[in-house]
């Protein structure tokens, strides 16, 4: 979290929101990176309260968030479920010191346990069922239309960022590279089984599994994009996590088996979109370019360790290249 949100947010804000819910005071901190998020109690139950300072989120943003994961649960797509405050609103609000806002919804806390990369449950199996859920949740999401008057989820071209200036003004060749690949995905196909509402960001720190079945959640990030993206974005952390040191071969070959299992998954409940292997590449960049923004933007240079340095120019030097995290051809 930014320092200048960090000072805002104080235990009198916490405490508001605790009891705006009906919740008791016995908290634990389960993130704090882009929005505070903690596992809370009523009645010895756990939920979870997710915390949101207005710089990083629009009220109608959320709004579009909680409209769309309630139809999901209505259809059976599992999700978490979302909570009404005693006050019977979906999202309540504090005002800060400089006149800005935190906003608290509070979800069900989803079936399964989470699965590390190097968990033996890291498996066939899981890509099967983590196809499987990323497909039912594009197929239903393909009848979703927004209540009347609601402000849509952000569209991809809109995400801050890749406001690639604002964050590297001094690394050109960054610059022209990110506005290369926008220029190439403007010219992918948007049709309805290209294109629409999807999660963005469903690796495996945003899901628990019970061992056959994908519970998927943290949907703050969702926006109007390519099917193909959510395909991409479980590789991607899927590398990223598991084969940090790897050479191409292993990544490939790991690649290769990893997409045979997730498709087979995905089509039980969706059509594939037609040519994403072939589009999967310039996803693979994209998110290259967006965390190397978000690292930027949430660790000032002063609090990054000699890792974070490393792990830093490993993506710029992919992005110079205009290279994909593996290889998927």
């Amino acid at each position: 979290m930014e320092k200048s949100v960090e000072v805002l947010f104080t235990q009198e804000i916490l405490n508001g929101f605790l009891e705006g819910f009906q919740l008791e005071s016995q908290v634990k901190k389960l993130g704090d990176f882009e929005n505070y998020v903690f596992e809370v109690y009523r009645n010895d139950a756990p939920l979870v309260l997710r915390i949101t300072h207005s710089s990083h989120r629009k009220k109608s943003e959320i709004e579009a968030e909680l409209d769309w994961m309630n139809y999901l649960n209505q259809n059976i797509v599992q999700c978490p479920k979302v909570f009404l405050s005693s006050n019977k609103q979906l999202i309540e609000e504090a005002g800060t010191s400089d006149g800005t806002f935190f906003y608290a919804c509070l979800y069900s806390k989803v079936e399964g346990a989470p699965v590390k990369v190097n968990s033996d449950l890291y498996n066939e199996q899981l890509f099967h069922a983590w196809g499987k859920a990323t497909g039912r949740m594009h197929a239903v999401t393909k009848g979703y239309h927004p209540k009347k008057g609601m402000e849509l989820r952000p569209f991809w071209h809109e995400e801050e960022l890749l406001a690639v200036k604002e964050y590297f003004p001094d690394e050109p060749e960054i610059i022209e590279n990110t506005y290369d690949l926008i220029k190439e995905l403007w010219e992918l196909p948007q049709g309805t089984d290209h294109f629409g509402l999807i999660h963005t960001d469903i690796h495996s720190g945003n899901f628990f599994y019970d061992g056959q079945t994908v519970y998927v959640f943290d949907f703050d990030d969702c926006s109007y994009h390519w099917f193909a993206s959510d395909i991409a974005i479980p590789l991607y952390y899927s590398i990223f996590y598991g084969f940090p040191k790897a050479g191409e071969k292993e990544k490939s070959e790991f690649a290769r088996n990893f997409l045979s299992h997730f498709i087979n998954g995905y089509e039980e409940c969706n059509i594939v979109p037609e040519n994403w292997r072939e589009h999967l590449p310039l996803f693979l960049k994209l998110r290259d370019i967006t965390l190397y923004a978000v690292l930027h933007k949430k660790i000032a240079p002063e609090d990054r360790n000699e890792s974070l340095d490393l792990l830093l120019n490993e993506i710029r030097q992919r992005i110079i290249r205009k290279k994909a995290i593996v290889n998927v051809e």
